[in-house]
Order: C-alpha cells, then structure tokens, then sequence
C-alpha cells in the first residue's frame, strides 16, 4: 500500500513539473506569432548553451527557477537562439541565429533582448525594448531589471 501510494505520488510529481515548464521557441517566426497573439514581448536569449560559463551559470540560477518560470508565464514569449560549438543545428537553425545575432549587434554571451515584433510584407520589424545580461544575486535580482524593461513597454 505504501509503495502505491508512494508511486502515485511520484506520478503526479512528475505531471505536475511538465505542466509547469516553460515553451522555448528556436524558430523567431513561430514565437512573433504567438507574441502577437498574446501581446506579449519577446525574450530573446543569445547563448552558448555547451560553453559558454556565464550561459550555464544564468540558466541554472535564474531560468530554470520556479520564480522565472511563473513570471516568464505571465509576461513573455521565450525565444532561445543558441551558437552551441559541440551540438549540431540545422543549417536553418544555424542561418536565423547568425542573422540575428548579426541583426542585434550580439558581441557576448549571454545576452537577452526583449523586443517586439512585427511582420510586414514579409519582413520583420523589430522594436528593442531593451537588454540585460547575467545579474549576480539570483532570480529576484534578475527579474526586477527584467521587469524595469517589460513593465515599461505595452504592445
């Protein structure tokens, strides 16, 4: 009995923390979409997920948090563009990232731009609202400079 009730509630763990992790875009197309849908900005994450320390370092301290999952719920739409050096891409994949990277002036690793965005005859327009990086002090630091950004842009 115990060890039914002990697997069922391992179960509903595990059910629990799926529902409660967040989408992450890799195709800007989809995620504008969906940005203008819900109106909500988008979070573009410019990283180097297998080598990059400060990359590594804010995934683990502020985006994987149950705090930066509940407030990225609320406010954005989560794009990841990664330069990995280890993890093949598609060579799709692997064009939109260095357009983007390219189009932003991406210069270091990790950057986050919040922006906007819009298509029109086939081209998007990108609207900054701004940028920030790796903030020491854990998610509750990260996220009040996160929110000075968002809370001063309504799409």
């Amino acid at each position: 009995m115990k060890k039914t009730f002990l697997i069922l509630l391992l179960l509903v763990g595990a059910f629990t923390a799926q529902s409660q992790e967040l989408k992450w875009y890799t195709d800007v197309k989809e995620a504008i979409t969906i940005s203008n849908k819900e109106k909500k900005p988008l979070l573009m994450f410019f990283t180097g997920s297998d080598w990059c320390g400060w990359c590594i370092r804010l995934q683990n301290e502020v985006l994987k948090t149950p705090e930066f999952t509940k407030w990225a719920a609320d406010n954005v739409v989560l794009v990841e563009l990664d330069y990995p050096r280890r993890v093949a891409q598609t060579p799709e994949i692997k064009n939109q990232n260095a357009e983007l990277q390219q189009a932003f002036g991406i210069q270091g690793f990790p950057t986050i731009f919040f922006t906007s965005a819009e298509t029109v005859e086939g081209r998007v327009n990108f609207k900054g609202l701004g940028q920030t990086g790796y903030v020491a002090g854990g998610p509750n630091a990260w996220l009040a400079v996160a929110n000075g950004i968002v809370k001063q842009s309504k799409i």
